[in-house]
């Protein structure tokens, strides 16, 4: 085939000796698999901003931190400087999730460097060694939905552990390979501590895995993960040795809709005095 023109330059440094095949197009990346050396591997190359096709992509941004001031004062201004850096940061957030979520003992492909765009790390396949099905193309049975489910909600709080939520988390960013499931396709997990959607992120998470393991297992459908796992993260008490149950007392008191009406109506009241009163001060001077 072809050889990609983003793959030609890690060709020509010998990162790659021969691309082998497409393997799949998404919103963010095509996926090759090559061969390096005697290893075959694949090579994620992530879409130019503007091809990309991520919605709300701000929103999973958000807390991602910079440590050069000059590169944050760039960002912000938007100066082609600065949509470079955060390109480089959108490419870089996955190979640091893979690294840290390996680490904190989730199953993922295992990295093996990303050069100008392009991720070459571990293709994960089956017991033929062809490549691993997505877990929306596998059926299984109720035991083994069980079984699976749990092994999941084990990954998505040792990733809370460990900092992160995956954020688009579904039965299309998991791979089933021999072992179990394997969590794929990263570029795009929080800082669960500097994103204000963090929790809003593992409660969908959580919800695509369970309504699809729950294809199998109806049961799991009545089960509370997200919420057990927030409160044992904001309680402090998170630890990878847990054992999850699923149950979560969920409040039954109704909200006082009124009660909240009457405090945004004060708030806002405020804010037009206080504007009123800098109007009267500037007309002052």
């Amino acid at each position: 085939m072809k050889t990609p023109k983003r793959l030609q330059p890690l060709i020509h440094d010998g990162l790659i000796d021969e691309v082998i095949r497409p393997l799949m197009s998404g919103k963010e990346a095509d996926v090759y698999v090559v061969r390096c050396g005697s290893k075959v591997r694949c090579a994620k190359i992530y879409k130019e901003a503007l091809k990309r096709s991520f919605k709300k992509a701000a929103q999973y941004t958000e807390g991602r931190k910079v440590r050069n001031s000059r590169r944050a004062r760039a960002m912000e201004k938007g100066s082609k400087f600065g949509r470079k850096q955060q390109e480089d940061i959108w490419q870089s957030a996955e190979v640091d999730a893979l690294y840290r979520l390996a680490r904190a003992g989730v199953r993922v492909p295992e990295p093996f460097g990303c050069f100008d765009g392009v991720l070459l790390m571990e293709l994960i396949t089956d017991e033929n060694g062809d490549v691993a099905p997505r877990l929306s193309e596998v059926s299984m049975s109720e035991a083994q939905a069980h079984e699976d489910h749990a092994q999941v909600m084990h990954y998505v709080m040792c990733m809370l552990n460990a900092g992160l939520v995956h954020g688009d988390l579904s039965e299309f960013n998991v791979l089933v390979d021999q072992d179990g499931p394997v969590i794929i396709d990263l570029p795009q997990a929080v800082d669960a501590a500097a994103n204000n959607n963090a929790f809003a992120m593992l409660e969908r998470d959580v919800k695509n895995m369970t309504d699809y393991y729950g294809l199998f297992a109806p049961a799991l459908l009545d089960s509370h993960y997200a919420q057990e796992i927030w409160t044992l993260y904001e309680n402090a008490e998170l630890h990878p040795d847990l054992t999850l149950t699923g149950h979560f007392d969920m409040p039954t008191e109704l909200a006082d809709v009124d009660s909240v009406m009457l405090e945004i109506k004060a708030a806002l009241a405020e804010e037009e005095s206080r504007k009123e009163r800098l109007r009267e001060a500037e007309a002052e001077d």
